[in-house]
């Protein structure tokens, strides 16, 4: 959870919040798809979480795939942006968000993989073919997008 995230919650409590992601989907060179396994509600996704106040979202995005991985992005691409009903989300200890996710697309990426122990219970590549079941629900569409794209 973000500085300002935190500093929201301590007047709105659990109610909803429009925030702001900055997200990232880690491609290697044989076309897997490194996923984290979340802490917090068991789900698999990719890696990401909220912009600061005046953060740039691309130094957003590299500043989370760093924390939640160990890994540097070379270079990102912005893919896409997800909003709405979908992204809606209640977290496990209640607070609810509506998310505004920017989704970057990042195959340029050098670092050691280490997992982000407070977040972060594995981090594993997955072929298309075999992702996992159980995707965390906010970024589900998304995923399954990103896989249709690239399958196609």
């Amino acid at each position: 959870m973000t500085e300002y995230i935190k500093y929201l919650r301590s007047f709105i409590g659990h109610r909803p919040v429009l925030q702001v992601g900055a997200s990232v989907i880690v491609e290697d060179r044989d076309g897997r798809i490194l996923l984290q396994k979340r802490r917090d509600n068991h789900c698999w996704g990719y890696h990401g979480g909220s912009v600061e106040l005046d953060e740039c979202v691309e130094d957003a995005a590299a500043r989370e795939l760093y924390e939640e991985t160990g890994l540097i992005a070379d270079d990102l691409q912005l893919w896409r942006v997800f909003s709405g009903p979908d992204t809606h989300y209640v977290y496990p200890n209640g607070d609810e968000v509506s998310n505004v996710d920017l989704v970057f697309i990042c195959r340029k990426y050098h670092g050691q993989i280490r997992q982000q122990e407070s977040e972060v219970e594995e981090l594993k590549f997955f072929a298309l073919d075999e992702m996992p079941e159980n995707i965390s629900p906010p970024i589900a569409k998304a995923l399954r997008e990103y896989v249709k794209m690239r399958k196609a």
